[in-house]
């Protein structure tokens, strides 16, 4: 149970990241407001990693971090920027397919019930038909890549997770990413562009220290569908908050709705 509590708070926090990186994002360029984002999420890990002091093992994540958050938040942000805050959270919502796959042939875990639900979502936002025109195709891709990077970072975790403590290998992974980001972006944000992103970081480093506590207690096929609920918050966010440039529509919903059904039903029958 607890690693379904950690993964659902993991998901709340990531949801509202996503808006709070459209909010951030008005008149700040996509790679300031990356590393404007990795930024305090590291402040985070940091703090989390200090209370535990102990480095044992942590370099493999070090080179899971490039992957994500290094890669992904840079497709995230980018996704963000072109497709806004909704669609890319159900796209993203997405992963578990290409993480409970990896899971299942190469760590040789069970199917969980209810990942196909979570995928489903998926399939109706590629079937939505009454998004707004000014959505460039270009962003869904660069929300999928997003989640691929983020479904091999949850699996090489969580096949690594005995060998470090939970705190400091979300740390390590945050250092990498941060590191990525300096060298896509290739300059310092200004005060103004931090303060604006952030919401969004704190929001991304609490995320990331609860996802990996919940992988440290809970197997992939558990933890990334309900991790996967993160639509829902992004979702219900935005037709809130951008309810005129985002246009939530049914197919949407219905999507959003159907990943947190599947979520549900993996902790019911975990």
């Amino acid at each position: 149970m607890t690693a379904v509590l950690l993964a659902l708070a993991s998901a709340a926090l990531f949801g509202g990241m996503t808006v709070a990186v459209r909010l951030g994002l008005r008149g700040v360029e996509a790679g300031a407001a990356t590393l404007a984002t990795v930024i305090p999420a590291l402040g985070v890990g940091l703090v989390a990693a200090g209370i535990r002091h102990d480095l044992h093992g942590i370099w493999p994540f070090l080179l899971a971090g490039l992957l994500a958050p290094g890669g992904s938040q840079i497709l995230f942000t980018l996704a963000v920027r072109e497709v806004g805050a909704s669609r890319t959270s159900v796209t993203v919502g997405g992963a578990p397919l290409v993480a409970v796959a990896i899971a299942v042939i190469f760590l040789g875990e069970p199917l969980a019930v209810g990942a196909l639900g979570v995928v489903a979502g998926g399939v109706l936002l590629g079937a939505e038909r009454d998004r707004p025109a000014h959505l460039r195709a270009i962003g869904f891709a660069f929300a999928a890549g997003a989640a691929t990077l983020f479904a091999i970072r949850d699996n090489l975790v969580r096949d690594l997770h005995a060998h470090a403590n939970p705190e400091s290998a979300a740390a390590a992974t945050l250092v990498a990413g941060t590191v990525a980001a300096i060298i896509w972006t290739r300059k310092v944000p200004s005060r103004r562009e931090l303060i604006r992103l952030t919401p969004a970081g704190l929001c991304f480093g609490l995320s990331y220290i609860c996802l990996f506590e919940a992988y440290w207690r809970g197997r992939v096929t558990v933890v990334s569908p309900l991790v996967a609920t993160e639509s829902l918050w992004g979702v219900a966010l935005s037709a809130v908050l951008f309810r005129g440039s985002e246009r939530v529509g049914v197919r949407l919903a219905i999507g959003a709705v159907l990943v947190v059904a599947g979520g549900a039903l993996i902790g019911i029958y975990r």
